[in-house]
């Protein structure tokens, strides 16, 4: 199986700030995943790099600007038509991190920002696949690039199908089945 074979891929971004126990998430209040704690992100317009969609996405939804952001992955997802004659939706998310943000951090129409702690992270009010990648994010390990990203295949946004990972220094397709309601 491909990664994203179609050729309507949605870029994203998703963007963090970490810092010593602690990381900068935020309560989605509507739309996509409302309900859920997640970065801070969305679409890549047109024009725009990823890093700067970033910075925009960020400064929108929390009214701070990070400092010398760094790429550290990349996330595949694939989420299967809800009903016959619909394309699958699939999405390449860019994920930054940063340690350091100008700017007060403030509730706006789209997220909640808490800061939460590295620690204990709530895994069950967020994204079922998050579980699998957010290590390396805590960590500042890069999951990006030929032998080490993650790919997630959803059905009507509300179960992993499959997640296919690529580990280090490993060169085929590590297969897991997980099943976890949204």
């Amino acid at each position: 199986m491909k990664v994203l074979e179609g050729n309507k891929v949605k870029v994203l971004t998703n963007s963090f700030v970490l810092q010593p126990g602690r990381v900068l998430l935020g309560m989605k209040k509507r739309g996509f995943g409302k309900g859920k704690y997640n970065g801070f992100g969305g679409k890549v317009e047109p024009g725009e790099t990823v890093l700067q969609a970033a910075q925009r996405e960020f400064s929108e939804e929390a009214c701070i600007e990070m400092n010398d952001p760094l790429e550290i992955g990349t996330i595949y997802y694939k989420y299967e038509p809800s009903e016959q004659g619909e394309d699958p939706m699939e999405l390449k998310v860019h994920v930054f991190v940063a340690s350091a943000f100008t700017g007060e951090i403030k509730e706006t129409e789209e997220m909640i920002p808490h800061w939460l702690s590295s620690d204990n992270i709530p895994f069950d009010k967020m994204w079922s696949d998050d579980i699998h990648w957010y290590s390396h994010l805590l960590k500042r390990e890069k999951f990006s690039g030929k032998h080490n990203c993650f790919w997630f295949m959803f059905e009507l946004s509300k179960c992993i199908l499959s997640i296919f990972s690529l580990r280090k220094r490993h060169e085929n397709f590590a297969r897991k089945e997980c099943c976890a309601t949204q």
